[in-house]
């Protein structure tokens, strides 16, 4: 397998689905001339031209809405926010059209699209810049989304979006660009509605998506000195839950964390943690504990920044406490 970073494995499942499909096209800002805000498109512009890779107006709600029109007559854009904090603009395109044309329609339409960029907390961008909005797309009956976490995710599952009927809503994560994994290089094709059991583990159930799975992850790697086994779960697909690989996961260790860098308010994460608590009631033998970002807009000073934000330490003193440990 080659070792690729993020950025390049999301570029080459767009380059494969563009040569594959010439009705795939490529829209938003700076993708053509400027090969991507964070590079993802590079080189594109010259393989397929300015009438499949466009540079789009600094017009969220329009570009999006004329996506969505391409896509009900038979083209598959994909759609490039900058950033998902963009994407409350054209969320009307998004929920009223994208989500509702095929129910509208009584199935005489389909939206296969794809909207895709980075969502949640980066690095010294204040209140404005760095947020997650995965539930708000989550939310909406008409949508699937997914988040991704490494290259090999990342590649797989957005050939699979572009190649969907349905409107693929696709949350990446801007400090993850750089990040390298072992990618195959022959094609390959992953489900956009099922779960990944990312670590396996006897005693707790770490329950995430996106960029927090890696401090998930190290979280379970400190919790393993401590003679605590974690299996560490990766949702990736939000709408729909693969609820049956949770459950599965939580009927064995009977415990469970659940972490989401969102606001605690109506996020996934506390959705995620209701499910489990509902379903697997009998099993648990702890509450489940739920750590995400504090209920505050993003503070710009680097100190606080990091504070709000879920940490590996929040996660292992979870994991603690739902183990009776602390």
């Amino acid at each position: 397998m080659a070792l690729i970073t993020f950025r390049e494995a999301l570029n080459q499942a767009m380059d494969e689905e563009m040569a594959r499909d010439e009705n795939v096209f490529l829209l938003g800002e700076e993708v053509a001339e400027y090969n991507g805000a964070y590079k993802v498109s590079k080189g594109l512009l010259d393989k397929y031209g300015p009438h499949r890779v466009i540079d789009t107006p600094i017009a969220e709600l329009g570009f999006t809405g004329l996506a969505v029109g391409a896509a009900s007559v038979g083209l598959r854009p994909i759609v490039e926010w900058m950033t998902f904090n963009f994407g409350l603009l054209p969320l009307d395109q998004i929920i009223n059209n994208a989500a509702k044309l095929r129910h509208m329609s009584g199935g005489q339409l389909s939206v296969p699209m794809v909207i895709r960029g980075p969502n949640g907390p980066a690095e010294f961008l204040s209140s404005q810049h760095s947020q997650s909005f995965a539930s708000y797309f989550a939310h909406v009956p008409g949508l699937k989304v997914v988040a991704v976490s490494t290259p090999y995710d990342g590649k797989g599952l957005l050939k699979s979006a572009i190649r969907d009927n349905n409107p693929v809503v696709f949350l990446e994560a801007e400090m993850m660009y750089g990040m390298q994994g072992e990618v195959p290089e022959e094609e390959y094709l992953l489900p956009l509605d099922k779960a990944d059991v990312k670590r396996e583990g006897s005693d707790v159930t770490l329950i995430t998506f996106g960029k927090p799975v890696h401090m998930v992850l190290e979280a379970a790697a400190k919790l393993e000195a401590l003679g605590v086994q974690a299996e560490v779960i990766d949702l990736i697909s939000l709408r729909p839950i693969d609820e049956e690989t949770l459950y599965k996961s939580v009927r064995k260790t009977n415990r469970a964390v659940v972490v989401d860098e969102a606001w605690p308010i109506a996020s996934v994460g506390s959705h995620v943690a209701y499910l489990i608590s509902k379903n697997c009631f009998d099993d648990l033998d702890a509450q489940v504990e739920f750590v995400s970002s504090e209920d505050v807009p993003m503070p710009y000073n680097h100190t606080l920044e990091l504070a709000v934000q879920p940490t590996v330490e929040k996660i292992v003193n979870a994991a603690k406490k739902v183990l009776y440990l602390d």
